[in-house]
């Protein structure tokens, strides 16, 4: 439902942008008759594309997300075990103090977690998943929390994606995106 809120905000929020500074007011239209599907959940990236398998992901993504944990933190569970040698023996843990266990089911379950009163960051080395920065480098820290164990220093190569700041620096202003290239 939430999704769907979103999406409704973000056309209607569309449609008042390319509204303005027209001569002529136009009247925003929105369309939503017809049938939706959710097509694919991306709250944490690359979570579902690596740890669900590919008979499971369309079930996966039409799960709500307070069903997913129950219905998939064994299979991400037994990836991490499989992946990552950080998880090799029972109770090792990653950055956060989470074992194998624990850290599936943080990551079953597919939202953006957001901090509604404090710092809004995917990793900042002392707020952890408490939202998530346009400038935030997402996918190296899924990769410190799932390969680098308990003080990010194991399997370093496995811990970087070397990817360190977006093709063109994000604008400081709305809507913060840059500018295609």
């Amino acid at each position: 439902m939430k999704n769907i809120q979103l999406l409704v905000f973000a056309i209607c929020t569309m449609v008042f942008i390319t509204s303005c500074g027209d001569d002529e007011p136009m009247e925003p239209t929105v369309d939503f008759s017809g049938t939706y599907a959710l097509a694919d959940q991306m709250g944490r990236p690359a979570i579902n594309t690596v740890f669900i398998p590919s008979n499971m992901k369309d079930t996966y993504n039409e799960t709500l997300p307070a069903d997913q944990a129950a219905a998939f933190q064994m299979t991400i569970e037994n990836g991490l075990k499989a992946l990552s040698p950080a998880y090799a023996n029972e109770g090792d843990q990653n950055a956060l103090g989470l074992d194998a266990a624990a850290f599936a089911g943080v990551l079953a379950t597919d939202v953006l977690t957001v901090s509604t009163n404090g710092v809004t960051t995917f990793y900042d080395g002392t707020n952890v998943l408490t939202g998530r920065a346009l400038a935030d480098d997402v996918i190296t820290v899924e990769l410190l929390l799932i390969f680098g164990g308990e003080d990010f220093t194991e399997n370093p190569a496995l811990s970087d994606d070397h990817v360190d700041a977006n093709d063109k620096p994000f604008l400081s202003s709305f809507p913060y995106l840059a500018a295609p290239f």
